[in-house]
């Protein structure tokens, strides 16, 4: 499923779970990095306005829809993907790096909320290795010199996968820059996943994923942050619908 806008074209390429967790395996069985980025209507709206990012998107191996309006927009032009929030793929993806013995680290947030996140990720995942914790703060530069540093921690404990959790579009420029500098790390963007597994933020309850209000329930928790942001993906949404409607359309004409 494609989405598109006049400045980017961007791929879900991983459509299910099962197939995440499939590709993710092979390559960490074989020491072959990667990017994974995680689709939602925000992401659509920065690379609309963003080059950089929009250089960093196409640097990603892996995209996965993280978000309704995606899956339901993959609904609408018969190209049907699942909804993979990155917060959700921590653990099963965790599970796989304990079983081939993949060295784990986690990158972005704060020192506790790191600490706490890994107490909870090896309570739920037995064997499992963080040998790596970084917070490298709020002014970090993904493609600085400190993200350089970072790198070579990460070459330095023979990291398989790294959990970024830097925030759009932080994470995924970090990410890019982790293809060239730590090819055979796994970058996966989770943003605030970590801190929902170390209870520094709360999360919708389970009901409220469920009904596909998850949005809501973080915009009435954080109005100032997320009401300017979810005008804007909701100005986008039309034309994406277009974008799913046309896309059906040339479905009919090949079939």
């Amino acid at each position: 499923m494609e989405y598109f806008g006049k400045e980017f074209r961007v791929r879900v390429n991983v459509p299910t779970s099962a197939a995440l967790l499939e590709r993710v395996r092979e390559r960490l069985r074989s020491r072959r990095g990667f990017a994974l980025a995680t689709l939602n209507m925000d992401h659509l709206v920065k690379l609309a306005d963003n080059a950089e990012f929009r250089v960093a998107y196409a640097a990603h191996d892996l995209i996965v829809a993280d978000g309704n309006p995606i899956v339901w927009t993959s609904r609408l032009a018969r190209k049907p993907v699942e909804l993979i929030p990155g917060s959700d793929s921590i653990l099963p993806l965790s599970r796989i790096a304990s079983a081939e013995g993949i060295n784990v680290a986690l990158v972005g947030s704060t020192d506790d909320t790191l600490s706490a996140a890994k107490t909870y990720i090896k309570q739920k995942v037995e064997g499992l290795r963080v040998v790596r914790m970084i917070s490298p703060g709020y002014d970090f530069d993904p493609k600085g010199r400190d993200a350089k540093r970072v790198f070579d921690a990460l070459n330095e404990a023979d990291i398989g996968m790294c959990f970024v959790a830097l925030g759009a579009p932080k994470q995924e420029m970090f990410a890019a820059e982790g293809r060239r500098y730590a090819p055979s790390v796994g970058f996966v963007c989770v943003g605030a996943g970590l801190d929902f597994l170390s209870g520094a933020q709360e999360r919708a309850p389970l009901w409220v994923r469920r009904i596909a209000m998850e949005w809501a329930w973080r915009m009435v928790t954080s109005p100032r942050r997320l009401v300017p942001r979810y005008a804007q993906c909701l100005a986008i949404l039309p034309g994406q619908i277009r974008n799913a409607l046309s896309q059906r359309a040339g479905n009919r004409r090949t079939a």
